[in-house]
């Protein structure tokens, strides 16, 4: 057994390099492993091929982030940029203090919390080199942020909100703090430097390291540049250890961007030429579909305002906050079919529901809410016909998943990240094959919404309108 001395935590020192890298460019080189070219301000050229996306920060700024809800809405938004805040999460928000009284015995354990503030930080993410040459030309932090918003219209952008690590490098603790949350994170550190390998598991050490073949290694760890490792040493991470002061200098090479795209992405699902001109057909269907069933049925829209004024008085619509690609708000547009205060009444009538999951359903000739022009406004689906609206505004597509509200789409996380990558529907697979079975409701609505999803065509959306055509007439 080891003795507790020789078991080791080294120090990290943040502002010595690693690698031959001081810290700013090891957290550039970081980011270049997972193929992001960190760009700032007056910073490093912009390279126009190579890096997937680039991340746009702050001068000084040292950020760690997870890349994948990232890739997830740039998926689906297809956004130009995407404009975010990086929280910073603490690493212990509360010290304990055990107090005890004159002859030593505990009396009681107090917990304090730390009165602090979470550090924030804007960056954005594209995959437009025009974009990243527009930040690293600007002569300021506010110049960039002007830049790009006259470079890039609020529509072509998407916000994002995420957790991580906001440090900066002229803070030594907070370049420390940031070198500690990367160390886990990191497994492609020879991608991007020269000289250095895998020693062990998590375990990245130049070739210069002098490392003991007994030496016992806890990674995350990193061993920088004529660094000694002694025989019997155990060595806990994660820790970085900084060069060796009294070893050549390095010179560090330019990063080979062909060689460090990042394996780990889906990087075929965000740029897919088949499915790109699959959403492509499908939205021109939309547009063309809907302009003339509009048109079709304008005529009626007058008379069945007309019905539900003499019944219940306005508004003759009703739109309720519903969700569509990447989980977007929207308002949903409906024909008033309900009386005024429906939401107030549904919470009396809970007890009656019939269906299992998210839903609410009791049949219309024994809910109290439903208005008698409402009846044969659902009879016939006329009550979502203004719904052609949304399709033309692009909030939703002909054929779909059932468009649903936040609260619906938390019921299964699985269920809702695939029915929130595309857009919802007017009609879908779920509401044609459904049987309203006891119990059974909510599966089929999951498993329906994931077949359609996931065998998505042409063929398919115009076999579900003919069949909720056929519904309809017979």
């Amino acid at each position: 057994m080891m003795p507790a001395s020789s078991a080791i935590k080294p120090a990290t020192e943040p502002t010595a390099p690693v690698w031959g890298a001081p810290p700013l460019v090891l957290h550039d080189r970081v980011w270049a492993s997972r193929g992001v070219q960190v760009t700032r301000p007056g910073g490093r050229e912009v390279h126009s091929n190579g890096p997937v996306l680039y991340l746009l920060i702050a001068p000084s700024a040292m950020l760690e982030f997870d890349l994948d809800p990232v890739i997830k809405r740039l998926h689906w938004l297809k956004p130009r940029a995407i404009r975010m805040r990086v929280v910073d999460r603490f690493e212990q928000p509360y010290r304990e203090r055990i107090l005890a009284d004159h002859d030593g015995h505990l009396t009681n354990i107090r917990r304090e919390y730390y009165q602090q503030t979470a550090a924030t930080a804007r960056a954005w993410i594209t995959d437009e080199a025009s974009i990243a040459h527009q930040w690293h030309e600007a002569k300021s932090p506010r110049d960039a942020l002007d830049r790009m918003r006259q470079y890039t219209r609020a529509h072509e952008t998407a916000p994002l909100a995420v957790e991580g690590t906001v440090q900066y490098s002229h803070s030594s603790h907070g370049a420390q703090r940031w070198l500690q949350a990367a160390a886990p994170a990191w497994h492609r550190a020879s991608a991007v430097f020269e000289h250095v390998y895998e020693f062990a598991p998590g375990v990245w050490a130049h070739e210069t390291a002098n490392i003991a073949p007994d030496a016992r290694f806890v990674g995350p760890v990193w061993i920088g540049a004529g660094r000694t490792i002694e025989p019997g040493s155990i060595v806990v991470g994660p820790a970085v250890m900084h060069d060796d002061p009294d070893s050549p200098r390095l010179t560090l090479r330019p990063v080979l961007w062909e060689f460090v795209k990042s394996p780990h992405w889906e990087l075929p699902s965000i740029i897919d030429p088949k499915a790109d001109l699959r959403r492509m057909v499908k939205r021109l269907f939309d547009i063309v579909f809907s302009i003339f069933v509009l048109l079709a049925i304008a005529p009626l829209f007058p008379i069945i305002m007309l019905l539900i004024y003499l019944e219940d008085g306005r508004p003759f619509f009703f739109a309720h906050a519903r969700q569509t690609l990447g989980g977007r708000d929207f308002p949903c547009y409906k024909f008033r079919s309900m009386c005024r205060d429906a939401e107030r009444i549904k919470q009396e009538l809970a007890k009656a529901n019939l269906v299992d999951g998210p839903q609410f359903f009791i049949p219309e000739d024994e809910d109290p809410r439903v208005l008698k022009i409402g009846r044969v406004l659902r009879k016939y689906k006329l009550d979502e016909f203004p719904q052609f609206w949304n399709v033309l505004l692009g909030h939703m597509s002909v054929v779909g998943p059932r468009p649903s509200p936040d609260k619906e789409n938390q019921y299964c996380p699985a269920w809702r990240e695939a029915r929130l990558s595309v857009r919802p529907g007017i009609t879908g697979l779920w509401q044609v094959r459904r049987t309203r079975e006891p119990l059974t409701d909510f599966q089929e609505w999951i498993r329906y919404d994931l077949e359609y999803t996931k065998h998505q065509s042409l063929g398919r959306d115009l076999w579900i309108i003919y069949q909720t055509a056929k519904q309809i007439v017979f």
